[in-house]
C-alpha cells in the first residue's frame, strides 16, 4: 500500500509565481532564505493537481534564490524544454490567477519530490523515496537515450 503525505504535514515554501522576462510564461521563483531545500541544477519530481511531471531547479542569474522554469512529461523533455509541453504554463493558465501572486511548493521529499498549490488548498501526494544514487544514475543513463 501506498503511504500518502498531506500538504499540512510537509514543509511548505512560499514562493512567487512570476513572468518569465517579456514572455507571457510563468516561472515559479523561490526566495533566498528557502533556497537551501531546493537542489540547484536538478531535475525533481513536481506534483501538480495530481499529476506527476520533472523540473529542473536552476539558480537565477542574480541573487541566490531558485527558478523552475516548467514542468515537463519526462526527465529528458525536462533537460531539454523545446521538446515537449510546459505543463507549469498549463496549471497556471487553468488557475485564472495573476503574476506577482503566491504559490506554495511543498518539500515531499528533500531534493527529490515536491509539490505545489495555491494559497488556501489542500494537497495529498504519494510519498516516494529517494532511489540511491547508483540506482538513480543508471535511470539517468537510460533517460538520456
Amino acid at each position: 500500500m501506498t503511504q500518502r503525505v498531506s500538504s499540512e504535514t510537509t514543509e511548505t515554501v512560499r514562493a512567487t509565481m512570476a513572468q518569465a522576462g517579456a514572455t507571457n510564461r510563468p516561472r515559479i521563483e523561490i526566495p533566498a532564505e528557502e533556497a537551501d531545500a531546493f537542489p540547484a541544477d536538478e531535475i525533481v519530481r513536481f506534483v501538480a493537481d495530481e499529476s506527476e511531471y520533472r523540473a529542473r531547479i536552476e539558480r537565477p542569474l542574480t541573487g541566490d534564490g531558485r527558478l523552475i522554469r516548467g514542468l515537463y512529461d519526462t526527465p529528458r523533455i525536462a533537460r531539454n524544454p523545446g521538446e515537449g509541453e510546459n505543463r507549469l504554463t498549463e496549471w497556471f493558465a487553468e488557475s485564472n490567477r495573476q503574476f506577482g501572486g503566491s504559490v506554495l511548493v511543498d518539500v515531499v521529499e528533500d531534493g527529490f519530490k515536491y509539490g505545489i498549490r495555491h494559497p488556501g488548498e489542500r494537497a495529498v501526494y504519494e510519498a516516494t523515496e529517494a532511489p540511491n544514487e547508483s540506482l538513480a544514475d543508471i535511470a539517468q543513463q537510460v533517460d538520456d537515450q
